[in-house]
């Protein structure tokens, strides 16, 4: 999403969980709407205390995504899904080299305290 598309949307604030009406007007679609989408997209699944939606930031924002696949960029609800899908498994692709190399730079980054620290004292 570009910047003027997140511009668009009112700011998020900081809190932890939304209602499905907070949520619904963060995104700028209806109640039903969001009801909908989570339906249609398994990447939109709000948590549940008891029989209410427990909206979190990550939920918002993939809303906000949907909503801009299907209202600004003219996607279908099959495009929306295979263009979310994708971009999943390109992250998923992206970050995979990064845990062979994190538990190296893990310890690397635990010498170079160590090494401060015993020159402090």
């Amino acid at each position: 999403m570009s910047e003027k598309e997140i511009g668009a949307f009112p700011p998020i604030p900081e809190k932890r969980f939304f209602t499905i009406g907070e949520a619904a007007e963060l995104v700028g679609v209806a109640t039903s709407v969001l009801r909908f989408w989570e339906d249609e997209f398994k990447q939109l699944s709000p948590g549940r205390h008891g029989s209410r939606r427990r909206y979190e930031k990550k939920d918002i924002l993939t809303a906000r995504e949907i909503r801009s696949l299907l209202y600004d960029q003219g996607y279908t609800l099959a495009g929306a899904k295979k263009h979310l899908k994708h971009r999943k498994t390109a992250v998923a692709q992206a970050t995979e080299g990064r845990a062979a190399v994190s538990p190296n730079v893990v310890e690397e980054l635990r010498n170079i305290r160590d090494s401060i620290k015993n020159f402090l004292l």
